[in-house]
């Protein structure tokens, strides 16, 4: 049996199950783009089930094609400060349960460092991580100065970062950017028995273990992301970024200039 939260946000939904594991699906499908609302909302879940005992470890997965597709540049301006949302990117990486992400399709950008915030990744063969910020003209964000050195050391961080390349979901287990690799129609329930099994294991000792492994993050990344906003705030003037969104949203390859 489970029981729907409502979190009053139709960005995601909220769900707990008395085996001790909750789901946070990401509901905004096909491409989930990143947005304040996605960030806000995965954030409030956490501190909310950081105060449920029915909770013990968590599902984050997501409806529809992709995990997560990055930010929307099609969309225009954004109605959120870059301090605002990664507030709350650093109040996600502040909860006390472990987190299981299901990732299928796209975990591009944004997306990426949201899939990186969990404990474990399950990644189906057709997904996709890429850190394409350069491609973009951009700095990278959410953390990912953080998170994807601590995964898959700094050679191979340095190297997605300046690339941009995409990594398939066995490339990403075999690099230590996923953990495990599960057909799409048992990505989720790979993902679930993961939770399950944390779950059954006494959750004191698995918040104070997990405290331990995962030591200064929170603050690590929002020290990293004080630093990756500034990047950000002057890269975004520049005409290497509205050539880099132009293209992307347009599906070419983008022209350069260093300007």
């Amino acid at each position: 049996m489970s029981e729907i939260i409502d979190l009053h946000n139709d960005a995601l939904r909220l769900s707990v199950c008395d085996d001790f594991v909750a789901t946070i699906e990401l509901s905004q499908p096909p491409n989930n783009f990143f947005s304040m609302k996605l960030i806000g909302g995965i954030a409030d879940a956490l501190e909310t089930l950081d105060n449920d005992d029915r909770c013990r470890a968590v599902v984050l997965c997501a409806e529809g094609k992709h995990f997560c597709a990055g930010a929307d540049f099609s969309a225009g301006e954004t109605s959120y400060t870059t301090e605002d949302l990664y507030a709350a990117a650093v109040r996600i990486f502040r909860n006390t349960k472990p987190i299981v992400a299901a990732v299928q399709g796209a975990a591009i950008g944004g997306g990426l460092g949201v899939a990186l915030s969990a404990d474990f990744r399950i990644a189906a063969p057709e997904a996709r991580f890429s850190a394409n910020f350069a491609r973009l003209g951009f700095h990278h964000g959410f953390g990912l100065s953080v998170t994807l050195p601590r995964l898959v050391g700094p050679q191979a961080a340095a190297e997605l970062l300046y690339t941009g390349r995409r990594v398939t979901g066995d490339a990403a287990v075999a690099i230590g950017l996923a953990d495990h690799l599960a057909p799409l129609v048992k990505l989720r329930e790979t993902a679930q028995s993961l939770a399950r099994e944390i779950a059954i294991s006494a959750p004191l000792a698995v918040q104070s273990i997990r405290k331990t492994l995962r030591g200064t993050i929170a603050d690590d990344v929002a020290a990293a992301t004080d630093h990756e906003g500034h990047e950000q705030a002057w890269l975004r003037e520049t005409s290497d970024f509205r050539e880099g969104t132009t293209a992307m949203a347009e599906r070419r390859e983008p022209r350069f200039t260093g300007k």
